[in-house]
């Protein structure tokens, strides 16, 4: 571990100008980041050049090691966190600030989703800067004059998660620039397998707890409100899921000859799909809202008191209806089955009429506190037992196949989680509150917990400490699918609003 840079010079010479600061430093970070704004995005653009698909762990360590060397340049004592041999780096960076009574951990992760998703219009690892979608037409942003705050910077993990790094770097760089001392220790736990459901995360933190431990914890990841206004949230949902395979003929059979007589796995797919949800997403598995919290008076007030965004996202997204609750974050509330993938046969050139031998289905389960992954397994296998389905795990063989009218292998996903949810009203969550909306000019938008999910229950259990969401992503950056993004406008946005975090936050 090193110490350099700020740390070993800077922080010294910055004590007494930091001593005396009551006031957001936005105005000092604005000014450092317009005339500094072609040097950022040329950081990240190569932050986002370094291929980081979670499932291959080579380039998620050299990720990791390049992240590891910005932080040490910036003056932080740094090293990487292994749960066990061949699991993913994650990288851990503190900065002991002189005089600081409070320390925030600040989390992010930088390993991103696959890229094969069709209809990328960039290679994933090149990041380019285009307008917004659908146009996306490509701009010289090192050409320009100004950049747009509107353009935005294709690339995967743009949005997901690399960006809330970047603004960390960036408001570091904007207040040692400005003289500005930070307010809080500073701790940086970003993760390297996230994308993957975060397997070993729990137990990395288990092993290097007093390392990581903070008096706040700061997630960094996920979108913004739709309204484009800056939103806290103080949890996530869990998350289960599983593939679902079913059984027809054992080889393909013509459906003129067998189509009356011989089962179709494609039906029998279809068919458990909608046995599960209906058309209004309720989800029809005997007791599975019966763990669910109820949703207390603090949090329904919250909700209440977001602004409409339901009206706008409809045009945007084409919608002539939605399911559920009228309002988006209400569904939070409840648990959601999304069936992610459904697969039966072939179409286009090689459709045949012919049954298929097998069908297959993908979906996952977003849990609200009080449920287990564990319980929700349950119920759902019992749901399917009691309809008839009989439970393989593996290829059943014939004699399964035969003894059985209906076989189903069913394979649960690793990596689950449950809920994440923390109080708005404790010290540390009205400190967030109030130096975020001293930073954007407005009170900033409050959310009980996100729909989003996350392995972070299990790590707020163990730090005994609060956490609460800062996401700086725009809304519609198309977070793991093709042409992933990050408006520009939001990268300045978030620096100012991690500055404020940094040197602007006291309880």
């Amino acid at each position: 571990m090193r110490i350099r840079g700020w740390a070993a010079a800077g922080l010294a010479a910055l004590a007494m100008a930091g001593a005396a600061q009551a006031a957001s430093p936005k105005d000092q970070v604005r000014a450092w980041r317009q005339a500094h704004e072609k040097e950022i995005v040329g950081d990240f653009v190569a932050l986002l050049a370094k291929p980081n698909v979670a499932t291959t762990i080579a380039d998620v360590d050299a990720n990791a090691a390049y992240i590891q060397g910005l932080l040490e340049k910036r003056g932080f004592q740094t090293k990487l966190l292994r749960a066990a041999p061949g699991t993913p780096a994650s990288v851990f960076a503190e900065m002991k600030v002189p005089g600081a009574k409070r320390t925030v951990t600040f989390y992010a992760h930088y390993d991103g989703q696959p890229i094969s998703q069709k209809g990328w219009i960039i290679k994933p690892f090149e990041p380019s800067m285009r307008t917004a979608l659908p146009d996306s037409r490509a701009v010289d942003w090192k050409a320009a004059a100004k950049l747009d705050p509107d353009w935005r910077l294709f690339a995967r993990s743009a949005g997901d998660d690399k960006g809330s790094i970047q603004v960390m770097l960036s408001a570091l760089d904007a207040l040692k620039a400005a003289g500005i001392k930070p307010s809080v220790n500073i701790k940086l736990l970003y993760e390297g397998e996230e994308e993957q459901g975060s397997p070993h995360f729990a137990s990395l933190v288990a092993q290097n707890l007093e390392t990581v431990r903070g008096d706040l914890l700061i997630m960094g990841d996920g979108p913004m409100s739709q309204t484009g206004k800056q939103e806290i949230n103080f949890g996530n949902r869990g998350i289960t899921g599983f593939r679902a395979v079913v059984y027809g003929p054992m080889k393909p059979l013509h459906d003129g000859h067998y189509g009356s007589w011989a089962p179709s796995p494609t039906v029998m797919i279809a068919g458990l799909v909608a046995s599960l949800r209906d058309d209004q997403g309720k989800i029809l598995i005997p007791g599975i809202y019966d763990d669910v919290k109820p949703v207390s008076a603090a949090d329904k007030a919250a909700l209440a008191a977001l602004p409409d965004v339901e009206t706008g996202l409809k045009q945007a997204l084409g919608l002539g209806r939605n399911v559920g609750p009228a309002r988006l974050a209400d569904g939070y509330m409840r648990p959601t089955l999304n069936v992610r993938a459904i697969h039966g046969g072939d179409d286009g050139p090689n459709a045949a009429n012919a049954i298929a031998t097998e069908a297959n289905a993908s979906f996952d389960f977003r849990l609200d506190p009080g449920e287990t992954p564990a319980r929700v397994q349950k119920l759902t296998e019992a749901y399917l037992t009691k309809q008839g389905w009989f439970i393989v795990r593996d290829t059943p063989d014939v004699a399964t196949r035969m003894a059985h009218p209906k076989v189903v292998q069913i394979r649960w996903d690793e990596g689950s989680s449950i809920a994440t949810e923390s109080p708005m009203d404790g010290p540390a969550a009205r400190a967030v509150a109030a130096s975020i909306s001293r930073s954007v000019g407005y009170p900033v938008l409050k959310l009980p917990f996100s729909g989003a999910s996350s392995g972070m229950a299990e790590i707020v259990n163990q730090l005994k400490a609060p956490m609460v969401g800062v996401s700086i992503a725009n809304y519609d950056d198309n977070q793991h699918a093709q042409n992933e993004n990050l408006r520009l406008g939001n990268l300045w946005d978030g620096i100012e609003v991690y500055a404020g975090l940094l040197a602007d936050l006291d309880w």
